[in-house]
């Protein structure tokens, strides 16, 4: 009898191990992505600074200063999506909460904005695996159509019932951070280095420090050294002008949408005066990345004189440079002798479907520069073959 009830025991075992296993295989994916946006979710952390100053405070006391009732359904929301940013600790049937060490950056008022908004962007891109997954892809470049965002993130093995959902807290993450620009109507998605600081990002420099925020006190400040070589950069001359100007339109237009594109597949990184000084004047910033770069392309439209002063420090440099005109502007007579690529920009109908032309025009003058920098061509070696400049040391690497 003892035996067969045994017997009936392990069969009962048995078989609640099975049920198990078939409750697992068919339990849904952890969701990869938190549900509410981290604007959503910092009104919340926020709140728990104001009332407790970095110490734990009771769940109750911080829905009655939002003015929400802490037993809805839509607080615990709030408390379960704030865990999940990693901005606070204690759930939903908690008595107390309390702001992660990285939640306390982020909300303090007595750290730098500085610290603040690298903690804001450690817990609301850089921790969240797939959010951090976009950036890194998609940085410092055009934001390219959501179905494009889905497909990557389908690569990545995010669950199909959650990629338009991913995608578009990913979008607006980026654009409470101020991620996302746009100019001329194109959306771009910019690191958070060229964001904050002007620094275009290399070797994911910022999300590895960022990273830190997450566990390490308060006080935590992200440092990094951001260096480009200059042989990866290629300097953009061009009029600027003042922002809604007639100018700096065309010079957004150019650089857009036909200067960075002509570029793709050149392996080089493109910088306008502005990022690195203030427009319209000649800094020692600006001097350094004329006699550095590794290229140049100089736009000559509106015969500007800042302009034509960049260009001959290039010209008696002797270094590669490709020169672009709106087709309306008279090359100068010095100049005319040497290849200008003239685009025409009073008629929309004629400027649209030559594009591409005017694309591939940049591209190839660039390759040929580029093939043979000593061969460079212009007014000074022609007329001056035997000048020579002697220039500073060209450091292998530069902070923009």
């Amino acid at each position: 009898m003892a035996e067969q009830e045994k017997s009936i025991k392990r069969k009962k075992s048995r078989g609640k191990r099975k049920s198990k296993k078939r409750a697992q295989a068919g339990r849904p994916s952890k969701r990869p992505v938190p549900s509410l946006t981290f604007k959503d979710v910092l009104s919340y952390a926020e709140a728990i600074q104001e009332l407790g100053v970095g110490y734990k405070v009771k769940r109750d006391d911080v829905f009655k200063r939002l003015g929400k009732s802490p037993k809805s359904g839509s607080s615990n929301k709030l408390t379960t999506q704030s865990n999940f940013y990693r901005l606070t600790t204690g759930s939903y049937v908690a008595e107390y909460v309390e702001l992660t060490e990285g939640g306390k950056s982020a909300t303090s008022p007595d750290v730098s904005e500085d610290v603040r908004q690298k903690a804001q962007f450690a817990l609301a891109v850089v921790g969240i695996k797939p959010f951090k997954n976009l950036y890194d892809q998609f940085k410092d470049s055009r934001l390219p159509h959501q179905s494009v965002l889905r497909n990557f993130l389908k690569e990545k093995r995010v669950a199909e019932k959650y990629l338009n959902e991913a995608v578009d807290t990913f979008i607006l993450n980026a654009r409470f951070l101020d991620l996302i620009q746009t100019e001329l109507g194109v959306e771009r998605l910019l690191s958070f280095g060229a964001r904050w600081e002007g620094v275009p990002e290399k070797n994911g420099a910022y999300e590895k420090d960022a990273g830190r925020i997450l566990t390490e006190p308060s006080e935590t400040v992200i440092t990094r050294e951001a260096v480009t070589p200059w042989s990866k950069i290629c300097f953009y001359v061009s009029p600027i002008g003042e922002e809604g100007s007639e100018q700096r339109k065309h010079a957004d237009f150019f650089l857009h949408y036909i200067v960075e594109p002509a570029m793709e597949g050149f392996d080089l990184k493109i910088i306008r005066a502005d990022a690195i000084g203030k427009a319209g004047m000649i800094t020692a910033q600006i001097i350094e990345h004329l006699v550095k770069a590794r290229l140049a392309i100089a736009d000559l439209s509106f015969h500007n004189p800042n302009v034509f002063y960049e260009l001959s420090l290039r010209h008696v440099c002797r270094l590669p440079t490709v020169q672009i005109i709106r087709k309306r502007d008279k090359i100068p007579f010095d100049l005319d002798q040497f290849r200008t690529i003239r685009i025409n920009t009073d008629e929309m109908y004629e400027l649209v479907p030559k594009l591409e032309e005017y694309k591939s025009e940049i591209a190839n003058q660039v390759r040929k520069v580029l093939e043979d920098p000593e061969e460079v061509d212009n007014p000074i070696t022609t007329f001056c073959p035997e000048l020579s400049v002697k220039l500073p040391p060209n450091e292998k690497t530069t902070k923009k």
